[in-house]
């Protein structure tokens, strides 16, 4: 008798609970907990030295690693590409424009970029790719706690350029003199040049700096090369240099100057040693996914890459006369016919 009335209660307490939820939102708060917005649509913005026809294998890195995570261009994400155009005056502009959009996140690439989205924005995560010394530079505080809106990966380019410089004198043993291509105006330069220079003091050789700060000083800098009688070639990785690496190519065939670049978005170039900077942009995906699932910046820390790699491209190699060391090939990554 008493189970009876027991389970009578609960009919009634349960019957009551099911009229009162009818007539208020709680029957639908479990849905609405569910029903987070699975429409949402993200907006990048993109702060980038050179156009996406040049940018092709970065920017398509970068896109296979976001479809991996589940985003796909036009049904919830939009890209919102900016190109300097070989030109960093515009990445204060530009960056401006994005802040403007209401972007979700900024990609940056390099130090003048990176610099412009941290003056524009101090809430907008900003993801950067391609900074040499982003603590040097005082785009963050640190590579293990970012601070601010800022994180992403930093290229470590300076630590590269004396293995560039003992490649050119591995690549040109007899050579006594090189040139190296730099554009002075970016912050991040200086003290590459001042790694190039030791470096090739040490190594017995004189380095000439060729200062170049706009595509009509190439052709002049690369004539200097000549009449300073270089040897060889080491060529900076910056927004000018990258937005004419086709000139630059030429150039140093054209004046039969072997020379080492920064990557080998310096196609049809001799070698190239560096980071592989599609598998750079793939990985700035998962800090974008990261920011856009809740994570701030600032506890994201920087990564740096891991491996450097070597490229040989033996077509310009048999062009110059260049016999290609074995000491050289058995660091060699890929070689190019």
């Amino acid at each position: 008798m008493r189970l009876m009335r027991l389970i009578g209660l609960a009919v009634i307490i349960v019957a009551f609970l099911g009229a009162r939820c009818a007539l208020t939102p709680c029957a639908r708060a479990p849905l609405a907990v569910e029903a987070q917005p699975t429409d949402k649509v993200y907006r990048i913005g993109v702060l980038e030295r050179t156009s996406p026809t040049v940018n092709a294998a970065n920017l398509d890195s970068f896109r296979q690693g976001l479809r991996a995570l589940g985003y796909v261009e036009g049904k919830n994400i939009v890209i919102e590409y900016r190109s300097a155009e070989g030109r960093d005056e515009r990445f204060a502009e530009l960056a401006a424009e994005l802040v403007r959009l209401k972007v979700d996140v900024i990609l940056t690439r390099g130090t003048p970029a990176a610099l412009a989205a941290k003056n524009a924005t101090p809430t907008i995560p900003v993801v950067i790719t391609r900074v040499g010394d982003p603590v040097g530079q005082g785009i963050i505080v640190s590579l293990a706690r970012p601070g601010g809106n800022i994180t992403g990966l930093s290229a470590i380019v300076t630590d590269a350029y004396p293995k560039r410089v003992e490649l050119l004198k591995e690549l040109a043993p007899k050579a006594t003199r090189i040139a190296a291509l730099f554009n002075m105006s970016n912050p991040a330069i200086p003290r590459q040049w001042a790694a190039v220079e030791t470096t090739a003091r040490a190594l017995g050789l004189h380095a000439h700096l060729l200062d170049v700060r706009k595509t009509e000083d190439l052709r002049l800098a690369s004539e200097t090369g000549v009449r300073e009688r270089a040897d060889g070639l080491s060529v900076g990785l910056e927004t000018l240099t990258l937005a004419n690496a086709s000139l630059i190519v030429d150039l140093a065939a054209k004046h039969r100057l072997p020379a080492v670049y920064a990557s080998t978005e310096f196609a049809g170039g001799l070698a190239s040693y560096g980071v592989n900077y599609p598998d750079h942009y793939r990985r700035a995906a998962t800090f974008v996914d990261k920011i856009f699932k809740g994570a701030k910046p600032s506890d994201l820390p920087v990564e740096q890459p891991t491996r450097f790699e070597l490229v040989i491209n033996l077509r310009p190699a048999r062009a110059l006369g260049v016999t290609i060391p074995k000491t050289v090939m058995l660091q060699v990554d890929q070689v190019v016919e």
